[in-house]
């Protein structure tokens, strides 16, 4: 069978302004195990350009797909996108089957099933076994039914079948990398490079995360296998950069520690990636210098909240010393920390932003980023606040940069002023720049001038889109009543 797989093009500023793309590591999952089976997969990735729709539809026409498979990492915002190129694609072409996953149409298998009648079937879950089955059924006529981990339409009735099981074996299904070939991947400033995954899943259940719900069991790669996959792409595709897209790699100690040995005896100079929890670090501070070994110049902590009241909350299971330990320990061992806060998760007032600001201050970290809570219906967080009012009809917008919720306290203009002067501060502030221009490793201030050229360029653009370009809800209306 002839299969396309399509990498929508995504309206997240962080994807668009740094010109630097990572490759849809979802898609080539599922693109090597078609392809292992004997199917022709081709890769349209339409995040460079970003392609226009009208573009995206004559490719896939010339190509002349019997499936076209469309999934996105930014699952929650790509959806309107994914939901109008497939509406184009179905006006051109009648018999394509047309298939999509993520963990947007996961949870939402049904509304997308009786509200767009051109998407033929759902991937809900992992999708390396479920569409290799799912591909062989319609192949051979089979029943669908009989397929595990799908949502379709049956007799004029939106079913979903039983689930498909987890994965046990990370290392049963390759990855395709062979179809990034057409296709320039870039990130840590033009330098070759690619996502990958140690692990899945998380043991940790944060409440406005679906992370620990999506995966399921925490599972990891086998070590030594993936030091040597990390090896090929640097020696036949020429890969710089690998950006973790693990959760939580770290989870389990032994196994986390194998792998930087690994992959340190392959000595590739490396430049490595990724977040990590502030526990594990503090936890393996005997072998931090390990991971500086094995290639790793940043970590991104999930700080989310200052406030202990608001991280019992969540459940994020994190504390303010494990936190501040965290980043004094990685700039011991001369890797950056990059720590994210979440703007939302309480009524915040002026003073709130204030003391979140100080409380950075003391946290010192070397990168800053702020993002807003978005909160997802299949989430536990979700069901605490779904009667707040939203601010943000546009779902394209649903990506964590942009504001969601209305704030009972402050209005959203003040809201995003606050947000990009905390930002200012934090990245100009003496003891960064200091680092930005004078950093004992040299590497180390590379990265961070081509963090902050990026910063730069989104601070303004951010400002400008929600001042002159943005819409936000006029009309009263609960979180709830937006997903009916």
């Amino acid at each position: 069978m002839r299969i396309l797989l399509i990498n929508p093009p995504h309206l997240s500023i962080g994807s668009r302004l740094p010109g630097e793309h990572l490759p849809p590591l979802g898609l080539l999952s599922i693109g090597g195990p078609l392809m292992d089976k004997g199917h022709e997969v081709r890769l349209l990735d339409a995040e460079f350009g970003p392609m226009e729709f009208g573009d995206i539809v004559a490719e896939t026409l010339k190509y002349d797909p019997s499936f076209v498979l469309l999934g996105h990492s930014g699952s929650t915002s790509a959806q309107p996108v994914i939901s109008e190129i497939t509406r184009l694609i179905r006006q051109e072409n009648q018999s394509i089957k047309i298939v999509i996953g993520g963990v947007f149409p996961t949870y939402h298998w049904q509304e997308i099933l009786e509200t767009e009648s051109q998407i033929d079937c759902i991937v809900c879950g992992e999708g390396e076994e479920t569409i290799v089955n799912l591909v062989e059924a319609i192949e051979n006529k089979s029943p669908l039914e009989l397929v595990k981990g799908i949502a379709i339409r049956s007799d004029g009735t939106v079913l979903k079948t039983s689930p498909s099981p987890y994965i046990k074996d990370l290392n049963a299904h390759r990855v395709g990398w062979e179809l990034m070939e057409n296709y320039n991947y870039t990130y840590w400033g033009k330098r070759k490079a690619v996502v990958i995954q140690f692990s899945r899943g998380c043991p940790h259940s944060c409440s406005y995360c679906g992370q620990s719900l999506f995966w399921g069991k925490w599972r990891h790669r086998d070590p030594q296998l993936l030091a040597d996959e990390i090896e090929m792409l640097h020696k036949k595709y020429g890969v710089e950069v690998i950006n973790f897209a693990d959760e939580n790699p770290a989870a389990d100690q032994k196994e986390w520690k194998k792998f930087l040995e690994a992959l340190i005896q392959k000595d590739l100079k490396l430049i490595l990636v990724g977040s990590i929890r502030a526990d594990s670090i503090v936890r393996d501070v005997g072998h931090l210098h390990l991971y500086k070994k094995a290639g790793f110049e940043r970590f991104l902590l999930g700080i989310e909240n200052y406030d202990e009241v608001v991280l019992e909350k969540i459940k994020k299971d994190g504390s303010i010393a494990k936190d501040k330990e965290a980043i004094r320990l990685l700039r011991q061992h001369i890797i950056l920390s990059m720590a994210t806060y979440v703007v939302g998760f309480g009524e915040e007032t002026a003073r709130d932003f204030y003391t979140s600001l100080k409380q950075l201050l003391l946290y010192d970290p070397d990168q800053i980023q702020l993002l807003y809570v978005t909160p997802h219906k299949w989430t536990p967080y979700f069901e605490e606040i779904k009667d707040k009012q939203i601010i943000q009809p546009d779902q394209r917008r649903w990506d964590y940069k942009h504001q969601v919720l209305a704030m009972e306290n402050l209005k959203p203009w003040a809201v995003i002023l606050f947000v990009k002067l905390i930002e200012l501060i934090m990245q100009a502030r003496p003891r960064a720049l200091k680092r930005l221009f004078f950093h004992k490793d040299a590497k180390l201030r590379a990265a961070m001038r081509w963090y902050t050229n990026i910063g730069r360029r989104v601070w303004f653009h951010e400002l400008f889109q929600f001042f002159f370009k943005a819409r936000h809800q006029t009309k009263d209306i609960k979180l709830s009543e937006f997903w009916k």
